[in-house]
């Protein structure tokens, strides 16, 4: 089984932050493949499905985003999948706003979710889609920064960040991790 991890905070005021990119990816999965988050267990609300004939566990944290790991792992343990088959989705404040990078595994680059992962699983060993969030042009501190919602300017790159990641994760589907990254790191 394949799983797919959309990191965020839980809560109505955190809904379209540019720290929840990993929520509302899942949610436009969601809603492409016509299921909902129906079960919650270990602190996440999850969904097992197929998407091509691939059964997949989605799962969105409702820990705090520092400490996403600790509903992840026993979820993760508990329907025995193994971590490389793991992709977490996540914003990024080091790519510009609307890129979106993938990589095989890697440190967590200063980003609590991530962190709170390494820490939890064990391991580096899990698959990464960042989302670019880019940085503040002006002194907000990051902290304030990321519980922001996108400006207007940015929804076409972020709108077209979301339909990226989408149509990366259904091509990992029947593909190897290499090719869509090679499709997708532009």
């Amino acid at each position: 089984m394949k799983c797919i991890i959309g990191l965020g905070n839980p809560g109505k005021k955190y809904e379209n932050t540019r720290h929840n990119i990993g929520f509302i990816v899942l949610d436009e999965l969601s809603r492409q493949h016509a299921f909902r988050f129906d079960k919650n267990k270990f602190k996440c609300l999850y969904h097992i499905g197929f998407i091509q004939n691939q059964k997949v566990l989605f799962i969105k944290p409702q820990t705090f985003m520092n400490l996403s790991g600790e509903g992840v792992r026993p979820l993760l343990d508990y329907y025995n999948v193994d971590y490389e088959n793991a992709l977490v989705i996540y914003d990024d404040l080091d790519l510009p706003t609307g890129k979106i990078r993938l990589r095989e595994k890697g440190g967590h680059g200063g980003h609590n979710g991530i962190r709170s992962l390494i820490e939890h699983l064990g391991t580096k060993e899990f698959k990464r889609l960042r989302i670019g969030i880019g940085r503040p042009v002006d002194t907000t501190p990051i902290v304030n920064y990321v519980l922001k919602p996108f400006s207007k300017h940015e929804e076409k790159e972020v709108s077209s960040a979301i339909d990226e990641s989408v149509k990366a994760c259904d091509m990992w589907m029947n593909q190897s991790f290499t090719e869509v990254m090679n499709a997708y790191n532009k």
